[in-house]
């Protein structure tokens, strides 16, 4: 068996999108899993709906996945152009090839009237073909509509019988060819129709396999008998299912982002998207779910997709995420970070010098509870800033303590003269220091966590003391105690 051909033929109307996303994957992991050629093929057809900056966008989203290709747009290749926009008169050619060989036809009658009855039946109940009308018109009624420059679309006449495949992921399939009417393949415009422009850039870039979305299972007959119409050999088909949102409804905006560079602003790994898309219908035969790229290359099959619907859940993705986040090393992470850092006025470039073994510190004690990059931001803003206020919920749970500002000062005296400045250290100090005044070492510990995070939760809080240093906490557990006497006093002696 020769490398398969496979291709990813998007629409430039809009961004990609998680599905699309994941049936392009499903493409290049079977093309790199068997040492194929992956093809990329943009589908622009629709002028008034494609754009280049859609275009762009899907490229882009591409790219931040990591799914390369072998052949399309920036790349080139010998199947060339890749844009359907630039490959008109080829399917003109086609079309005009279906009619000489009497598998097509043209059709003279008026789109709007053939419109506006479709539309009758369907609003009566009722199923409405087209009639064949033009089907049968002799030559010299052919010559004479020409001669008058007549307005006409090209249709493919459907043979009798059935027409069948089998689909990989479904098995079997078979369709009667007489609920399938006569399709249009070449506009009035002289603009294709999908299954005539798909079909002649199938047969002209050599596409051996053919894996794209459930939703396309109806169209395949009619695309079977244009491959065979015009002589080419019919490619293998699987059909993916779709993915729907946890309603089990089909995935759209109302269940969150859609587009796979949104994920990306929202602060998800490329990795982590990897693999859990790969996992949206395919299974590797057992319960492993944590794969690199080169293992989910390895480990893919056709064979392996399940014909069921697959469901998108968010907070799968979100695990997925924080996983991969573990497993970056610590340069890697900091490279991922900068940007993020630079926006929040966070950055200093002795974070890669200086101060880098530090800096990997403090991201391997923030990554357990961190499912997006910027958790990591967002959650260690103190380690590089002093909090400027206390959040209200730890102000009322932790510092309501009698005399805790006295405490604080006691246990800040302590603090200044620990050595070694280690989380051990620390929590020795901090627990001899509540012993001393007869308080427990929680009242402490959280009153502690409160002054240097500003938060009443916190990765382990003499972790993050060392880190933040002997001199930031003396500065923060100061003004705690400024702010605990200012609430004393606008409280008041008691009555």
């Amino acid at each position: 068996m020769s490398a398969p051909r496979v291709r990813f033929a998007p629409s430039p109307t809009g961004y990609l999108h998680v599905g699309g996303a994941r049936t392009a994957l499903f493409n290049w992991l079977y093309a790199r899993h068997a040492g194929g050629t992956f093809v990329l093929r943009i589908e622009d057809t629709d002028m008034e709906r494609s754009s280049s900056e859609m275009v762009t966008g899907i490229l882009d989203g591409m790219k931040w996945l990591g799914l390369d290709w072998d052949e399309g747009p920036e790349v080139g290749g010998p199947c060339g152009p890749y844009f359907q926009s630039e490959r008109l008169e080829r399917y003109r050619d086609a079309a005009e090839r279906l009619v000489a060989s009497g598998h097509g036809y043209y059709c003279y009658c008026n789109p709007d009237e053939i419109k506006a009855r479709r539309d009758a039946a369907d609003a009566a109940g009722e199923t409405w073909s087209y009639d064949r009308t033009c089907a049968s018109l002799s030559a010299d009624e052919i010559a004479a509509r020409e001669s008058a420059g007549a307005p006409r679309a090209i249709r493919f006449r459907m043979p009798a019988g059935t027409t069948a495949y089998d689909d990989v992921v479904h098995g079997r399939i078979e369709f009667d060819n007489a609920v399938i009417e006569d399709f249009v393949v070449l506009r009035s415009d002289r603009y294709p129709t999908y299954h005539l422009s798909v079909v002649v850039d199938d047969i002209d870039m050599a596409i051996t396999d053919v894996v794209r979305g459930d939703d396309h299972i109806s169209n395949t007959p009619k695309q079977v008998l244009l491959y065979e119409a015009l002589g080419a050999p019919v490619p293998r088909f699987a059909h993916v299912p779709l993915i729907l949102g946890p309603d089990k409804r089909r995935l759209s905006k109302r269940h969150g982002a859609t587009s796979v560079m949104e994920y990306e602003r929202q602060g998800f790994l490329p990795e982590a998207m990897f693999n859990f898309l790969a996992l949206l219908g395919w299974s590797p035969g057992n319960d492993r779910e944590l794969f690199t790229r080169e293992e989910l290359v390895e480990a893919f099959s056709l064979d392996a997709i399940s014909s069921g619907n697959a469901v998108f859940n968010p907070e799968k993705l979100e695990w997925f995420n924080s996983q991969h986040i573990a497993r970056l090393g610590g340069d890697e992470i900091t490279r991922r970070l900068e940007p993020l850092l630079l926006e929040q006025g966070l950055w200093s470039d002795a974070l890669r010098g200086e101060r880098r073994e530090w800096f990997h510190q403090v991201i391997a004690t923030l990554k357990p509870r961190a499912k997006k990059l910027g958790d990591l931001v967002e959650q260690g803003r103190y380690f590089f800033v002093d909090p400027a206020e206390y959040d209200e919920a730890a102000v009322t749970k932790h510092l309501s303590a009698p005399g805790l500002a006295g405490h604080v000062k006691a246990w800040a005296d302590v603090l200044a003269g620990v050595e070694p400045f280690s989380p051990a250290g620390i929590e020795a100090a901090l627990r001899a220091s509540a012993e001393s005044q007869g308080i427990k070492a929680a009242t402490l510990i959280h009153a502690t966590r409160v002054a240097v995070t500003g938060q009443g939760v916190s990765p382990s809080l003499f972790d993050v003391v060392a880190l933040v240093g002997r001199e930031a906490t003396a500065r923060r557990l100061a003004k705690l105690q400024r702010f605990l006497g200012q609430a004393a006093v606008a409280i008041g002696p008691e009555p």
